[in-house]
């Protein structure tokens, strides 16, 4: 009999927590005006205090972490800027502004780059390569065709970026004047270069593409 009550003065201690810390704040306040504050177990108020200290650390690192979001913001608004510029002039690339904005990022270069190569090269897709498929930058004079438009960037993209081992030497640490100069030798087109880097000014300045 007494071994049964004990088991039983037992099992109120173990229950009572578990039924407790589902109550609001609020109700547990109430158990201390009713019962009194020594009547409430401790490990009660140290979990309340516990989940509170953990949500309020949740809201802050939330709200003092812009980084995500502006990285959003800069490659939406690098992208609108492309689509933009490509829309007004009825060019057929239209709607790649994003994935030219990531490639760009992922590949440490211009976001400019790619679409001023492919206005130089294609007009923004209206004069892409005739016998090679969604090669709208003259890659590989115009001998290489590419799956999609998307896999046309990502290319192009790597190689410019001097992440392809195979053509890092001609890309890898380079200006973009030089990365230019490598992808159509002034012997070969005069002014290339410079050409290019006047239609990337046209896109817009390099570092006025974040909307806040």
């Amino acid at each position: 009999m007494k071994k049964n009550n004990l088991i039983r003065f037992l099992e109120s201690f173990v229950l009572l927590p578990v039924i407790t810390v589902s109550m609001p704040l609020g109700s547990l306040y109430g158990s201390f005006l009713i019962y009194g504050i020594d009547s409430v177990p401790s490990q009660i108020v140290l979990l309340q205090k516990e989940n509170i200290e953990a949500g309020d650390l949740l809201a802050f690192n939330k709200a003092v972490d812009p980084k995500a979001d502006l990285r959003v913001q800069t490659l939406q608004a690098q992208a609108n800027t492309i689509d933009a510029y490509f829309k007004v002039r009825n060019m057929p690339l239209e709607g790649l502004g994003m994935k030219m904005a990531l490639e760009a990022e992922k590949n440490d270069i211009d976001w400019r780059l790619l679409p001023a190569i492919a206005i130089r090269e294609s007009s923004g897709g209206k004069n892409a390569c005739n016998k090679m498929k969604n090669n709208f930058f003259g890659w590989g004079s115009c001998k290489i065709g590419f799956n999609s438009d998307e896999e046309a960037i990502e290319t192009v993209a790597l190689n410019l970026g001097g992440n392809n081992l195979k053509t890092a030497g001609y890309y890898d640490n380079k200006t973009i004047k030089q990365i230019l100069r490598a992808y159509n030798p002034p012997s070969i087109v005069p002014h290339y270069a410079e050409q290019v880097m006047s239609i990337m000014k046209s896109i817009g300045e390099a570092d006025t593409a974040v909307v806040l």
